[in-house]
């Protein structure tokens, strides 16, 4: 069962779910504030029309100056016959004192947007009104935007703080089952350990025990990684090689002799590691690439100084990664195995980047010829 694929796709369908609620957001508020924005012109020009009946009859043009010194939100602007600007409501009071032209250009967009109202005043001369939607009907416009942008700040805040205390709950987790597996280990590892003994004092052929004995010394070497998970782990100043060739000769033997395991690099290069979890890493990239060859081909390790970098390269001739899965195949509950739970690759990460302050990650691969790791560790 692959967790990190199911993941991902309620990731999908929870983006889609919320691009759909925010596109119908916007799509209704939009037609609502046209619909708005139209009724407010209606209502403008019949105020308009209103108005010019009132000083046709009466002759006091008093009424219309009234209308646009007590309005206080619609911007209008009031011109004469010249198109010469004789008042103006609602605009940026700041840019027309400082910018000359600014009423001017706010005239010409006016003028683009709407008809203007035609007011006849004295001696047959007209004045016009030309106006466009209120400030409202433009903050009614922004709001969807701002509210959104709300809602999306508030839940990827609230994303990130759920699966930060969800991720330190699972670590817990993981700590507890981990340190209560190593004390379970304890007590069959002890008994083990007398039988090895026994086994040296009786006529049973000597390599045989030997081998047993490094099985169970592997066995209290993985008891010993399970107790310190969760603690600081210990480090020393160690040869790179040496603990390659350590974990290499022991899974040699345990592994198919159609495999051909290989070594490079003579120059003896000491790091600051905690030996137990870098020995975890090399067991569990050979295990990986063991796995991804069926049990037949060449495993390489290759070990190189490039600047103040040290690089190892574990390069296997297997079935290859997908390009697009490079970067998955870290994530935990990631796996292309039918059994398996995708921990491996996510806990060799973690091991070379947050504990040896190093880097991980795919070089290179091709479907159907193999996969070449690369570990970076600052010398």
């Amino acid at each position: 069962m692959n967790i990190y694929r199911k993941k991902q796709w309620w990731k999908v369908f929870l983006l889609i779910g919320a691009i759909i609620i925010a596109f119908a957001s916007l799509t209704y508020t939009n037609s609502l504030v046209k619909r708005l924005a139209k009724e407010e012109s209606k209502k403008v020009q019949l105020v308009a029309e209103a108005t010019k009946r009132l000083i046709s009859e009466s002759g006091d043009i008093t009424f219309y100056h009234d209308i646009i010194i007590g309005n206080s939100t619609v911007p209008v602007i009031l011109v004469d016959e010249g198109g010469n600007v004789i008042t103006w409501r609602n605009l940026d009071s700041i840019k027309v004192l400082d910018n000359p032209g600014y009423l001017s250009s706010r005239l010409m967009e006016m003028k683009s947007k709407a008809k203007p109202i035609e007011i006849p005043v004295f001696d047959g001369e007209k004045q016009y009104i030309y106006f466009e939607h209120s400030i409202l009907i433009d903050m009614l416009a922004y709001y969807p935007y701002m509210q959104l942008s709300v809602i999306g700040l508030f839940v990827v805040i609230s994303y990130f703080a759920f699966s930060s205390s969800r991720n330190a709950e699972q670590n817990q987790v993981w700590v507890g089952m981990s340190k209560e597996t190593a004390h379970q280990l304890g007590t069959p590892l002890s008994s083990l350990l007398g039988w090895v003994e026994y086994l040296k004092s009786t006529k049973v052929d000597s390599s045989i025990v030997e081998e047993i004995s490094k099985d169970v010394s592997r066995l209290e070497t993985v008891t010993d990684r399970f107790s310190k998970i969760g603690s600081d782990p210990k480090f020393e100043n160690v040869s790179v090689k040496a603990t390659m060739d350590n974990v290499i000769d022991y899974l040699r033997l345990r592994i198919s002799d159609k495999i051909k395991i290989e070594i490079e690099g003579d120059e003896e290069y000491y790091l600051n590691l905690c030996v137990p979890l870098f020995e975890w890493v090399i067991e569990n990239l050979t295990k990986n690439a063991v796995d991804a060859m069926g049990g037949n081909g060449d495993f390489l390790i290759r070990i190189k100084k490039i600047d103040q970098k040290l690089m190892i390269d574990f390069s296997d001739t297997g079935k290859g990664i997908p390009k697009n899965d490079f970067k998955k195949i870290f994530k935990p509950g990631f796996t292309s195995k039918k059994r398996g739970w995708g921990l491996g690759l996510s806990l060799v990460r973690r091991i070379i980047e947050d504990h040896h302050y190093g880097k991980i990650y795919v070089k290179s691969s091709e479907i159907g010829k193999g996969t070449v790791f690369r570990i970076e560790m600052p010398i």
